[in-house]
């Protein structure tokens, strides 16, 4: 996707991906171009009204009986951005950026907001211009919106604040414009609230955590499979048959994934045989996997169902209605952005566990199946893959802290107005570590994994996990004397968490879900 038209309709997680990771360009469609026009039309109505309207002619949150002047309404606006961007810590991410405004520019689209099309216009060339404005990590509660980081945002729309150029150098917001050819906003009434009253934040990284984990699951599928092969387990408890008798989608998938992964496997083969095996049922990591890896696999499915509802609404507070009202309300609330969140870090922490449960099992010779100590090429002088199953264990026991949810908290602000809040952001936040922690169990099980594999040369593993064992073997050589581990788990993570580890797989099983 080189270029995505925002229109009135929803935009798909795969357009969010294509702006915020691939710089891919943005621009507003005809129809959304009429709908900003209609809704401006209404506020200016308003603006001259001698009522007063919350956001256009009256003060915010807890100040919101007061009513301003209309020569300081734009004074109101300005002080408004200048006084949310508050943010504090460390840097977001260029990608959560980038979808964060791509989303908000989303909303300004559909034309329930009530902005001006030059102020919608410059989200646009900023995307375009690889502007992104400097977010900072705290600052956002996950209700009235993420208001911290999307006032970050709006201040650098105003040529105020700080951002990074296409080529990530800080400078100050306004010669950053100024050197595209853009010229700064001036907000006027109801455009500050526009800007920062929505979920786009949370969204956002929600979209691509949730694409980030479809591959993760996949690659723990593979992991699994090579542990079940190398250990000299079954594959028999795969079976389709079996796995119909408690039909949860997930755990379908990732069976079939199994099986697909499994077939034509001499190390399978090898055991087989009556007499072979004396082992009458394999250790729950090995036997349950498809039961575990699917269940994540449904949290995965139902939190991609409340991210297409969210990509669907039009966040604001006061709205533009469709006949023409404007009306307070609460849907910048976060819990339902903000429960999948936490649900989908409850899920990842246990899909490492029982990841880092299949890697354990290689190194203890009372479970190996006749390996060697840690894998170890001359155990007690090496060590083998010791210490790489510590790493797992220290990385599963920090995503099992980040599983106790954010969003059963709440801190009331703004004396008392803001009363009950999500902390959708903060949900968020922790999520992109547990996905990045995650990644990093399956990688230390994959690496493992195919080592073990190598080891019972020469009987011959599946030609799918072959491929995946092959595709590593570019980067990390195979068993053999100690070598510095570190950064042959670094090779193994980018691995996986590039896909390629996915695609060597399917270079054999094709459509691997």
């Amino acid at each position: 996707m080189n270029e995505i038209a925002v229109g009135v309709e929803a935009l798909t997680e795969q357009q969010v991906l294509a702006v915020a990771r691939h710089d891919a360009r943005v621009r507003l469609t005809d129809e959304a171009r009429k709908a900003i026009v209609a809704s401006r039309d209404v506020i200016e109505a308003l603006a001259g009204d001698r009522e007063p309207h919350y956001g256009i002619s009256t003060g915010f949150g807890a100040l919101a009986t007061k009513q301003i002047a209309p020569e300081d309404r734009m004074a109101l606006q300005r002080s408004l951005i200048r006084s949310h961007a508050a943010g504090s810590g460390p840097e977001v991410e260029r990608e959560v950026v980038r979808a964060l405004m791509l989303l908000r520019l989303s909303t300004l689209a559909t034309g329930r907001t009530g902005v001006r099309l030059e102020t919608a216009e410059i989200y646009a060339a900023m995307l375009n211009a690889g502007i992104t404005p400097v977010v900072y990590e705290f600052g956002s509660l996950g209700c009235s919106g993420d208001l911290a980081p999307l006032a970050h945002c709006a201040l650098a729309a105003t040529g105020e604040g700080t951002v990074r150029d296409r080529d990530g150098a800080e400078k100050p917001a306004r010669q950053a414009l100024e050197e595209a050819g853009i010229a700064p906003v001036v907000l006027v009434e109801k455009e500050g609230l526009a800007l920062i009253n929505g979920t786009d934040g949370m969204l956002g990284m929600l979209l691509l955590a949730c694409a980030d984990l479809r591959n993760l699951l996949t690659a723990a599928d593979i992991a699994a499979a090579m542990s079940v092969e190398a250990q000299l387990g079954t594959d028999a408890v795969f079976a389709a048959d079996l796995q119909a008798l408690r039909p949860h989608p997930g755990q379908t998938v990732s069976a079939a994934n199994l099986r697909a992964l499994l077939a034509d496997s001499q190390i399978m083969a090898s055991h087989r045989e009556p007499n072979a095996c004396t082992r009458v049922q394999d250790a729950y990591s090995l036997r349950c996997s498809p039961q575990v890896h699917g269940a994540v696999r449904d949290t995965l499915g139902h939190a991609a169902t409340v991210a297409g509802r969210e990509l669907a609404s039009a966040i604001d507070n006061p709205v533009v209605t469709l006949d023409g009202r404007v009306e307070s309300n609460g849907n910048f609330h976060g819990a339902p952005v903000a429960y999948v969140l936490d649900f989908l870090a409850i899920a990842i922490a246990d899909l490492a566990s029982i990841s880092e449960r299949r890697t354990d099992r290689f190194l203890d010779v009372a479970r190996s199946r006749g390996l060697p100590a840690f894998l170890a090429n001359d155990p007690g002088v090496d060590s083998g893959h010791m210490i790489a199953q510590y790493t797992q264990a220290a990385i599963v026991s920090e995503l099992k802290r980040l599983a106790v949810p954010a969003s059963v908290d709440s801190i009331p602000s703004s004396a008392m107005q803001e009363d009950h809040v999500s902390m959708g952001w903060s949900a968020a936040r922790k999520l992109r570590r547990a996905v990045d922690g995650l990644t990093r169990v399956v990688a230390i099980e994959l690496l493992t994994a195919a080592r073990a594999l190598d080891l019972r040369a020469p009987d011959r593993p599946a030609p799918a996990t072959a491929a995946v064992v092959a595709g590593l073997r570019g980067t990390v050589e195979g068993p053999g004397p100690d070598r510095f581990l570190a950064p042959e788990i670094e090779a193994a993570v980018r691995y996986v968490a590039s896909g390629d580890a996915v695609r060597a797989a399917r270079t054999v099983t094709g459509g691997l879900a």
